[in-house]
């Protein structure tokens, strides 16, 4: 048995995010990796170097993993149009969501997910949860993820290459951008996000976003100083006002989803035996060698 002694933090996995990152980085360059059989790893390969990585460098010493189970969340009910521009997973990558699962469970880490919800949602309210008794990680690429910094929860976010990591409290992202954590759903409520598919202000970008969030403060703020902003600002955020509120919600992560996890259950202590044999089973003998887990 293997068993972290460390001070005690939770480190909470953007599952999907580490997924695809893992596959694309994987197969931009036209390989698959596969087991004899055929059954492509690339991802499962991948994600699993990410992920022990940022475990070896962050030291937790007890993790949960959490996933966007697919289908209908809330915020299509809010606005149909919602993530309604992102494409199928590709073929080789959908047998691996549900390997990653086994793999994660043979690590003995929970696999946490909610119907209806996102793993963002999932992340926040393990994070306000856990936070009340002990420090919190967050491992991600997604800077929505952003809004859940504070003094007990820290935002690792990933960046291009291999083990390269920009850690936010509420100090360094107050030092790159003159926000506070909960300003970044307000900055997101303007702007808009492409990749969810929702607009925001027609017409605002990031840079006037968080230049009208840092010296009003809120959405609240600005809406209160309407007549203090230039005609042609104004007059955007007056055309698209219903939108505006929409995004915001969107934007939002909620963190009373009905999830929990007991300390108990996601201890990180590795199972040798257990690990060596679901890799085996994905041909991996390679990746528990440099994890440190040795052959019985």
């Amino acid at each position: 048995m293997i068993s972290n002694n460390q001070r005690q933090s939770v480190m909470l996995v953007d599952g999907m995010a580490l997924l695809f990152r893992a596959y694309f980085a994987t197969a931009s360059g036209g390989y698959i990796r596969r087991t004899k059989s055929g059954v492509p790893t690339n991802a499962i390969y991948g994600f699993i170097r990410y992920f022990w990585d940022a475990v070896q460098r962050f030291e937790p010493s007890h993790v949960v993993c959490c996933w966007d189970l697919g289908g209908k969340t809330f915020r299509g009910d809010h606005f149909a149009a919602y993530k309604g521009n992102r494409p199928q997973a590709p073929d080789d990558l959908i047998p691996q969501f549900s390997l990653i699962l086994e793999v994660m469970e043979s690590l003995g880490v929970p696999n946490i997910s909610s119907e209806g919800y996102e793993a963002d949602d999932c992340i926040g309210t393990l994070s306000d949860q856990f936070s009340r008794d002990m420090d919190v990680l967050i491992l991600s690429g997604d800077h929505d993820l952003l809004q859940l910094v504070s003094d007990r929860t820290t935002v690792i976010m990933m960046k291009k290459g291999h083990g390269n990591y920009k850690v936010y409290t509420p100090n360094s992202l107050y030092e790159e951008r003159q926000l506070l954590p909960r300003q970044i759903i307000d900055v997101k409520a303007l702007m808009g996000d492409a990749s969810d598919n929702y607009p925001g202000v027609r017409g605002i970008g990031e840079k006037t976003a968080m230049k009208l969030v840092q010296e009003y403060k809120s959405v609240e703020g600005i809406l209160e100083n309407l007549d203090q902003l230039t005609a042609n600002v104004r007059g955007k955020i007056e055309a698209d006002l219903e939108m505006l509120h929409v995004s915001r919600k969107l934007a939002e992560i909620h963190c009373n989803v009905p999830v929990a996890c007991a300390l108990d259950i996601c201890e990180l202590v590795l199972n040798e035996e257990q690990v060596i044999s679901k890799f085996e089973e994905l041909e991996m003998k390679s990746l528990y060698q440099w994890m440190g887990v040795a052959s019985v």
